[in-house]
């Protein structure tokens, strides 16, 4: 059972934590309580859960991204078990399942909790906010303003999970109440937050909201059907999307949380690379395709264990649960027949009981499907309960009875009344049923002597005889009869299978797994992919590695390689011109790793990947008007986080950072950064991929010198005014940006790219550059002079009108033009 841990350096709750406060406050450990509390709040939501916690011991504040939860908790359970807390914190209106998980906590005699609820306006978004801006925070100056605060906070607490801020304003208000570790001290005195800790599950990989943004793991689309275009969503291009292949909706769903989860637990990876390894080779793709049908038909399980608790069991669903536990029994028969040295195959030839199999022929032997469609109830086959098969028998014969006794009806009733029939209506009985004649049109006309009227329905006439009473007594409302007694075989059926629902809830995670890596190993096959070599090292080496998704949509792709040993190498520097595929190489990296972590093969020739336990990325500029904050300070806290959480076995992609501000202040920012990197101990420096268009970084030497730096280019050729791209990766330095090449492409005028080249030359030999609107000093002394000679070529003697014309036409309009310029 995996436990929790913080990212990295001390902290409380059991575990160790990034510390996001200055490394120069501590408390003194004699200053420390001897039973320090500690504080849980959580917010459970549709699948999705918040939390965080306060330790009183170094007064440090824990919290844990939005996650997926199951619907018994198992992950909060988890969190509970590490952290131990004296109090939890929960909203008033809660879900049920977080009902049932407190009631459930309370049952544990060795460890009781104070569970405290709080108005559910208490975890509102904004209020969390607030209360964050109003916290004591000590190490912060007391004169900061707001604006600035907040742009602190949001660079240690992740903003972009909304339940756990819910909460951490809920935390917030329980320690002011309680002041916990200032009981004694002044009311004006806050609670102190000394420290903010990110925490994670251990033997998890941390990656956050951007990273899988950037990164295209997952991405939604609106649906394209009008009728969904407000409520349906669907999967775009993304990494998800081309590797689920799942045949079931749950399936699917766990496929997903290995996306948001991928482990460093080699058990688990290898246990998944040999399913997959199996089901790639090409003698075993008839059992793949064989268990792939199967899967088609297994409905959600839990969905209908839970109608059939509440009694609300349709004939559909019995219908799906017979079809399920049927697939499932094949599936366990196919299975069986495979190599039971892997883990999965022998969980299931172990796993699937004999339960599975006296369901199926329970449920196959008891109701009757057929009857049951038409009738749109549940019915019984014959010869489960002969009291049914009985009254089912006299139910069957009633017609040709009936009919005897309305024979005999009509012998004494009028003889104005041509005809009549005995009908049966369940819950009303046995009636005499006779046709409407022309004389009866008010109520009274409907008496006839001997018989009570009961209704008028579709110009027949209703009534109520001495004989069919006495059908009523002696048959009965023999239809009513009969469903409630099949009403009772099914109420003991679904008790029969209700008993046995542990080895249903043990099928679903079993196939679902199964259906996961016959996905990934459906696309393993399709795109090429190979099994990479898993290991604890420090190590990345990727030889002829694609980008999953950009090689699905171009013709022509250029496999690069990667590697980065535990001492050379680590931090590697690309430049290269715009277009040149520095970004696709960063991203390249980055999923191949990920799709590693989460079991599956990789787009590369071959592969061997050290385990990572985080991925951090500054490359994409998120939106910024939501969260108050200018683009360079989103670009900013990125990068913060990739600098304070990253750890030596840490893969950190960043491209262009430094761009959004000033060009001297973003290149010291870079170099500043890549310089803490290099200048930390070996064993801290994570696997950095840095992409940058600063090539004065590199030119006016502002890196120290280190084994672990690679400078790294993309090869162009320039064909006459034809920039050529190569997408190849070499060692070497990039020495122009051929911007005036990548405006060319672009379509820019050639005048103004012209002038652009112009310009830069001028810069970079440091000359002066001149305005395209001021003429030059030459240029003004070849007008001056031209104007002399022709004033002196004028007949000044004999013809006014030269001079007239010489005076309007050159020497004024010259003039105004030269005190423009001038």
């Amino acid at each position: 059972m995996a436990e929790l841990e913080s990212l990295r350096g001390g902290g409380g709750g059991g575990g160790g934590g990034r510390n996001f406060g200055p490394p120069d406050i501590q408390r003194d450990e004699d200053e420390e309580e001897d039973s320090p509390t500690v504080l849980l709040s959580v917010l459970a939501q549709q699948g999705q859960m918040g939390l965080c916690f306060y330790d009183s011991k170094d007064s440090s504040l824990h919290f844990m991204r939005d996650t997926p939860d199951t619907y018994e908790l198992h992950l909060l359970a988890r969190v509970v078990r590490e952290v131990s807390p004296h109090v939890i914190i929960t909203s008033a209106k809660q879900e049920r399942c977080m009902t049932r998980f407190l009631q459930q906590l309370g049952l544990n005699p060795d460890y009781k909790p104070e569970v405290v609820t709080y108005p559910y306006v208490d975890f509102g978004l904004e209020v969390g906010k607030q209360r964050l801006l109003s916290a004591h925070l000590p190490f912060l100056p007391a004169y900061i303003s707001e604006r600035d605060k907040m742009s602190y906070i949001s660079s240690s607490i992740s903003f972009d999970s909304p339940l756990m801020l819910r909460a951490v304003g809920a935390l917030l208000k329980c320690l002011d109440r309680r002041r916990v570790g200032v009981e004694l001290e002044d009311s004006s005195v806050g609670v102190p937050i000394l420290q903010f800790n990110a925490y994670t599950l251990k033997g998890i990989v941390c990656i956050d909201p951007d990273t899988y943004s950037v990164l295209q793991i997952f991405k939604s689309e609106v649906h394209p059907s009008v009728y969904k275009l407000h409520s349906g969503e669907k999967e775009g291009l993304s990494l998800y999307g081309i590797l689920n292949r799942c045949r079931c909706k749950f399936g699917s769903k766990l496929l997903r949380q290995w996306f948001l989860r991928p482990t460093q637990d080699l058990a688990v990876l290898h246990r998944r690379q040999e399913v997959i390894r199996f089901f790639t080779s090409p003698r075993n793709s008839d059992t793949l395709n064989t268990l792939q049908s199967s899967l088609r038909n297994i409905s959600n399980i839990p969905t209908l264990l839970h109608r059939m608790s509440l009694s609300h069991t349709k004939v559909s669903d019995w219908r799906s649960l017979y079809k399920t536990v049927y697939n499932v029994v094949c599936i366990r028969d196919t299975v069986r027949h495979l190599p039971q040295s892997i883990h999965l195959f022998r969980d299931i030839s172990e796993g699937f009981s004999d339960d599975l199999h006296h369901i199926s022929s329970l449920i196959s032997r008891v109701v009757d499907f057929e009857t049951s469609i038409a009738e749109s109830r549940f019915t019984v086959k014959p010869n489960v309960d002969p009291a049914i098969d009985e009254k089912k028998r006299k139910m069957m014969g009633l017609s040709d009875f009936l009919t005897d006794v309305a024979r005999r009806e009509l012998e004494h009733l009028d003889a104005h009344i041509p005809s009549c029939c005995v009908i049966y209506i369940p819950l009303i009985g046995f009636l005499l049923s006779v046709p409407r004649l022309p004389s009866m049109v008010e109520k009274e006309d409907f008496e006839i002597e001997g018989l009570d009227f009961m209704f008028l329905s579709e110009e027949r006439l209703h009534y109520r005889s001495q004989r069919t009473k006495e059908l009523d007594d002696l048959l009965g409302d023999l239809h009513c009869v009969i469903r409630d007694m099949e009403t009772a075989v099914m109420i003991q059926l679904q008790s029969a299978i209700l008993e046995r629902s542990a080895s249903l809830y043990k099928v679903l995670d079993l196939t679902a797994e199964l259906d996961c890596l016959m996905a990934m190993s459906t696309a393993s096959q399709e795109y090429g992919y190979t099994c990479p070599t898993l290991a604890s090292h420090r190590k990345i080496t990727v030889t002829q590695g694609r980008h999953p998704l950009l090689e699905l949509c171009s013709p022509v792709f250029v496999a690069n390689s990667f590697q980065s040993s535990e001492s050379q190498g680590r931090v590697k520097i690309i430049t290269g011109p715009n277009s040149s595929g520095k970004s696709i190489y960063l991203k390249q990296v980055g999923l191949i790793v990920f799709m590693a972590l989460i079991g599956s093969d990789v787009p590369a020739k071959e592969a061997e990947i050290g385990l990572v336990d985080g991925m951090f990325t500054r490359m994409q500029s998120r939106e910024s008007v939501s969260v108050g904050l200018s683009t360079f300070m989103i670009d900013l806290n990125q990068m913060a986080k990739a600098l304070n959480s990253s750890t030596g076995n840490s893969l950190v992609l960043i491209d262009e950072f430094g761009k959004g501000t000033n060009t001297v202040d973003g290149l010291s920012l870079l170099a500043a950064s890549i310089s803490h990197w290099l200048s930390n101990p070996l064993e801290d420096v994570p696997h950095v991929l840095l992409a940058t268009n600063f090539h004065s970084l590199l030119q006016l030497g502002l890196l120290p010198s280190s084994g672990l730096l690679s400078l790294l280019t993309l090869e162009t050729a320039v064909d006459g005014d034809e920039l050529v791209f190569l997408y190849q990766l070499k060692e070497g330095i990039c020495q122009s940006s051929y911007a005036a090449n990548i405006a060319a492409l672009a379509g820019l005028p050639t005048s103004l790219v012209h002038r652009g080249v112009e310009v830069s030359e001028l810069f970079r030999t440091g000359r002066l550059i001149k305005r395209m609107d001021k003429a030059s000093s030459e240029e003004r002394a070849n007008r001056c002079r031209s104007l002399v000679e022709a004033f002196l070529s004028l007949d000044l003697d004999d013809n006014d009108l030269d001079l007239q014309n010489f005076l309007t036409e050159e020497l004024l309009p010259s003039a105004g033009e030269l005190l423009k310029h001038s």
